[in-house]
């Protein structure tokens, strides 16, 4: 069973000064049993890194319109059983369960501050510049914030299509972005700048190899990359190949939106 010291262990072997930002992406499961769960890995990362920022993201608010912009990566009416189910959004609510619980737990940090986005917030702990610099139409801001200041990207037994600053990249170089609507107290708000689909984000890896950490902990594995580096080997594949970086399921609405239209 995995201890709090293993993971300090492991993050502290990466080599990234515990003054530079972290966002966080991790799956707990992926190493295996852990002797205290997600508040260990919690307690690991915030004892290594000063500010600590995750993705925590709400998919529960979405809605689908009947119509809209088009060539948007969504068909439009196809939403209505889940617009039933769909729930307004609030501050305290729980971090949707693909991000992880994790994040979850990082949300309920007492120290812990969230961005309004309401649907891709962000939760961080000495993270207030980053989380106030989002808007409804620039939800990837916190993460440029991070790497205006120098910060990683760390990825805790997951790989690159859990890279939410991978998105951001796509942003500074161009790439097509996208509309979606959320249910708020206030009504059913638009909200531009969403990002296309992750699912090839993988074939980043290569072009990342010179600036990768990593580190092992039990069964899983941890990587960091520089935000800056991220950003610019993401610039460089979609330079190289307007199609980079995109999945290759047939029915996949945003990527073959990007491969219709591949600029913004």
């Amino acid at each position: 069973m995995l201890s709090f010291d293993e993971f300090t262990g492991g993050l502290r072997q990466l080599g990234v000064e515990a003054r530079r930002p972290v966002i966080v992406h991790s799956s707990l499961s992926a190493f295996g049993q852990v002797n205290g769960g997600a508040d260990t890995l919690l307690r690991a990362l915030l004892a290594c890194f000063n500010t600590v920022l995750m993705p925590a993201f709400t998919y529960k608010t979405l809605i689908t319109p009947e119509s809209g912009p088009p060539n948007n990566g969504i068909v439009y009416g196809s939403g209505r059983d889940q617009n039933r189910m769909a729930e307004f959004f609030s501050s305290d609510m729980p971090v949707d369960p693909t991000i992880g619980v994790v994040a979850e737990t990082l949300r309920r940090h007492p120290q812990a501050a969230r961005s309004g986005h309401p649907i891709l917030s962000f939760c961080g702990v000495n993270a207030g510049a980053a989380l106030q610099g989002q808007t409804v139409s620039q939800p990837l801001q916190p993460i440029h914030a991070l790497a205006s200041v120098g910060g990683w990207a760390l990825l805790l037994g997951v790989d690159h299509t859990s890279n939410t600053s991978i998105h951001y990249g796509e942003l500074v170089a161009g790439r097509k972005q996208f509309i979606r609507w959320a249910l708020t107290p206030q009504g059913i708000l638009e909200c531009p700048g969403w990002p296309g689909c992750s699912d090839g984000f993988q074939a980043i890896a290569p072009y990342l190899a010179d600036v990768r950490r990593v580190a092992q902990v039990g069964s899983g594995l941890i990587q960091a990359f520089p935000l800056v580096g991220v950003v610019e080997a993401v610039i460089q594949a979609i330079a190289e190949d307007s199609q980079a970086l995109l999945c290759n399921r047939p029915d996949c609405g945003r990527c073959n939106a990007v491969r219709e239209h591949p600029l913004a």
